[in-house]
């Protein structure tokens, strides 16, 4: 009988079914895990691409950027692909790797909490609970929308929601609509829904700069080439991404520059828009790259149509039907688009994960902000591991590229447990020292960048601080993530077999390297953070 209720153990929890837990799903077994499960909270997979189904959704990076490198697909219908086809190939990268023993749908995680006696972590989930060495958090940064606190909100009587939660039995034709916000989403579902509605009223708190997206159909004739020519897809991919690593160099380094690329959008909204005062409303007083520049052909023509109204005030209170804007203009309407965004700097599963001293991953965080060891451990949450994690963000370029970089150091990151382990159990745990000293020197680069000239944006928490974006390219991530560093770490082993739990890491790694102890130090900041000039990995 007490087989029966023997808690299930694994090796590995995978926390997410989009692009990051397929993509560790898949790295896993190619390394020959396969004790490993994946825990999706929906009926299905797909993650953010499962749950924004919004008119016009799709992806505003390149599709032949936005699959995975060892997943090409020749088959992709647009250069910008809508949301049922990156659907449709995630389902396609389930199928062809076998994933699907693995997903668990319908399964929440509701708690973790980190077992300092057994070295694992306890998964506490909306079906019931599991334990696992090493927990991977995917959920990724666009997973819990975000609805502004607006006073009468509950008094509005038409229909309310976020982008991300479209309800698509609201009929919106002939109907007075109010878009709030202008961000990526906004710019999608504008265009889309502007020529169906009666009238539409954007409010906008701070105009964007859109640049040209010059989307288009790939022809047969190009699917065909790279379906049997693979080379040639490698060959449009590896362009694609050189100019982005550009582009990225420009906002991180010589933001200086940066006056060219205002005037090609500014050129670009002088064609679409005549109306000068509709031009003034939405040009942006801050360097192009502060916040995310963003991409469309047809959000400028849907601004300037008879039927589209753009308040250039936030939306500050709602009387009824009656929406208010900060400065006192009036709309009233029949229903309410919110693209508020998501929780990005304040990720809401900081606040489910409890780590060897009993706090959650949120109040860790508290005194300085999101952070973690090179964007994906952290310190006092030993075993467990961020997919797209604290500045991690990108400004131009396909966060699959991130991803990737932080598969390779997942990958690594097991093998030194199993190397360590020796038949018993270990666990890493990073070093205090280590991950201020990565992070001080991250936050010193970004004063120099683009994001940091004084706009408020998602790369910001709410306190200025920079904890979303990576201020480099792909590369140099790649370069950061491509080993773990054991003198980073402390080894933990069961008390039964160390008096304290811990061990040096430092002094079981393969090379010698210095203990990284005491006060932030300048040597102590020479084996933190191996940047170009000290170990050629950034």
């Amino acid at each position: 009988m007490a087989a029966e209720h023997e808690q299930e153990h694994v090796r590995v929890a995978v926390i997410g079914s989009g692009f990051g837990g397929l993509g560790a799903a898949v790295r896993l077994r190619r390394a020959g895990v396969t004790d490993f499960v994946v825990l999706e909270r929906r009926e299905a997979l797909g993650g953010t691409w499962h749950d924004n189904t919004y008119p016009g959704c799709a992806c505003d990076i390149p599709s032949h950027l936005y699959s995975f490198s060892f997943a090409p697909n020749a088959e992709w219908p647009r250069s910008y692909s809508p949301q049922p086809e990156i659907r449709a190939y995630l389902e396609r990268v389930a199928d062809t790797f076998g994933l699907r023993q693995h997903i668990r749908f319908r399964t929440e995680v509701q708690q973790m909490s980190w077992d300092a006696e057994e070295l694992h972590w306890r998964v506490e989930t909306s079906a019931g609970t599991l334990t696992a060495d090493v927990v991977v958090s995917a959920t990724g940064p666009l997973s819990e929308p975000k609805l502004p606190e607006i006073p009468g909100l509950d008094s509005f009587e038409g229909k309310v929601f976020h982008s991300a939660t479209w309800d698509h039995g609201v009929d919106l034709r002939g109907k007075r609509v109010a878009v709030i916000g202008t961000g990526a989403s906004a710019i999608q579902i504008i265009p889309a829904i502007q020529p169906v509605v009666g009238e539409l009223t954007v409010f906008q708190r701070t105009p964007a700069w859109v640049i040209p997206r010059n989307d288009r159909r790939i022809t047969k004739a190009e699917q065909k080439l790279h379906a049997r020519f693979p080379v040639t897809q490698k060959v449009r991919r590896f362009a694609l991404w050189g100019v982005r690593e550009l582009e990225t160099q420009v906002f991180a380094k010589y933001p200086k520059l940066l006056p060219v690329v205002e005037q090609l959008a500014k050129l670009h909204m002088r064609r679409a828009v005549k109306d000068p005062e509709l031009r003034r409303k939405l040009t942006p007083d801050y360097r192009v790259g502060c916040k995310r520049t963003l991409v469309s052909d047809d959000y400028y023509p849907a601004l300037a149509q008879p039927n589209t109204h753009v308040i250039d005030s936030g939306l500050a209170r709602i009387r009824g039907n009656t929406l208010v804007s900060a400065d006192g203009r009036e709309a009233e309407v029949d229903a309410i688009v919110f693209c508020s965004g998501f929780h990005v700097s304040d990720m809401p599963v900081a606040d489910l994960v409890k780590g060897a001293d009993g706090r959650t991953l949120a109040e860790s965080w508290a005194e300085d902000g999101m952070n973690a060891l090179r964007g994906t451990t952290t310190t006092g949450f030993p075993n467990f591991l961020f997919i797209i994690g604290p500045n991690t963000g990108l400004g131009t370029s396909s966060m699959l590229l991130i991803v990737e970089a932080q598969l390779t150091y997942m990958i690594d990151y097991i093998r030194k447990l199993d190397t360590l382990g020796g038949g018993d159990k270990a666990a890493l745990d990073v070093r205090p020292i280590a991950q201020h000293t990565y992070n001080a020197k991250l936050r010193e680069r970004i004063k120099s960048s683009v994001w940091e000239t004084g706009c408020t944006s998602w790369y910001l928490d709410a306190q200025g601080r920079p904890v979303a974006v990576w201020p480099g390219t792909t590369a140099e991530f790649r370069k950061v993530t491509r080993e773990v560093w054991l003198e980073e770490y402390e080894v933990l082993r069961p008390p039964r077999a160390n008096g304290s739990g811990y061990g040096s890491a430092a002094g079981e790694a393969r090379r010698p390297a210095p203990l990284l102890a005491g006060s932030v130090s300048r040597g102590a900041a020479t084996h933190a953070f191996h940047t170009a000039e000290e170990r050629g990995d950034a």
